[in-house]
């Protein structure tokens, strides 16, 4: 009898695990991002999706009820700028550009407009807010002569110099994923996202430009090489009394476009679902 007793224990923990499993795969979706990315910074203060460059990743959501759900991304992208595309003399005549690729990872809340779920009948789409937070490494180089270098290593505006009290900036950053986007369902099993997400980052060092004015590029060359006395002014103009960025903004980055997410396990019956 007490061997009876524990197998139907065992049986039960057992169900208990399964359905719970069940319910939790209900609840998850797994999907793909497609779209693009820029950055808004000392190089594009202004103008939205204007170097656009296509960007992807993964997404990974849990839908705690029908107006919140959880959700993390893996991001990649690339951003750039260059004065030469500025309409303003002031940033032609500076002469600086930059490109960077971005990978991203964040985790934080989606919350819901109208109840959601995924293959409800009547809970079919809804608009959403987006709120994360997460880190993301960066790499800035510039073109010079038709050559790609890495700007970090240079320290152009002094940093890890005598000349300056700054060391060199981190690849790696925190940033603050902020969002809207729209669901819908598609079919019983997946879903069709529209997003926009900007992202609040702390360093003002994603185009490698932040002080308001040039380093004296003899000094630096004589400190931190050539390579950098050269990158640390590229006026068209030479002026070492000239404006070289803003030091009181920091840069922003985006990510735009299109989710498919699926559900990785079937529709629980657990009337909480909702």
């Amino acid at each position: 009898m007490r061997i009876l007793n524990s197998i139907v224990f065992i049986l039960l923990i057992a169900s208990a695990t399964f359905s719970q499993r069940v319910t939790t795969y209900s609840r998850s979706e797994l999907g793909v991002f497609i779209g693009g990315s820029y950055y808004i910074g000392d190089l594009n203060p202004y103008q939205h999706f204007t170097y656009s460059k296509p960007a992807g990743g993964l997404i990974f959501r849990y839908n705690v009820h029908s107006r919140l759900a959880l959700r993390f991304n893996a991001l990649y992208g690339n951003v750039s700028a260059d004065d030469k595309d500025s309409k303003r003399e002031l940033y032609k005549n500076r002469n600086l550009n930059f490109k960077s690729s971005i990978f991203e990872f964040a985790g934080g809340m989606e919350f819901n407009y109208f109840p959601f779920q995924v293959g409800h009948p009547r809970y079919k789409g809804t608009a959403y807010l987006l709120a994360q937070i997460g880190f993301f490494q960066i790499n800035p180089k510039a073109t010079v002569n038709g050559k790609d270098e890495l700007l970090r290593p240079l320290g152009t505006e002094g940093q890890g110099s005598s000349l300056s009290t700054k060391n060199r900036y981190s690849l790696t950053q925190l940033c603050m994923p902020l969002g809207v986007g729209a669901r819908l369902t598609l079919w019983k099993v997946g879903t069709l996202n529209l997003e926009f997400g900007i992202r609040k980052t702390f360093t003002d060092y994603l185009d490698d430009v932040h002080s308001d004015t040039y380093i004296d590029a003899v000094s630096l060359t004589k400190q931190n090489g050539p390579l950098a006395g050269k990158m640390s002014n590229t006026s068209l103009d030479g002026n070492p009394y000239g404006r070289r960025g803003n030091s009181v903004t920091k840069d922003w980055y985006v990510f735009y476009g299109f989710m498919l997410t699926f559900k990785l396990g079937s529709h629980s019956s657990c009337p909480s679902a909702l």
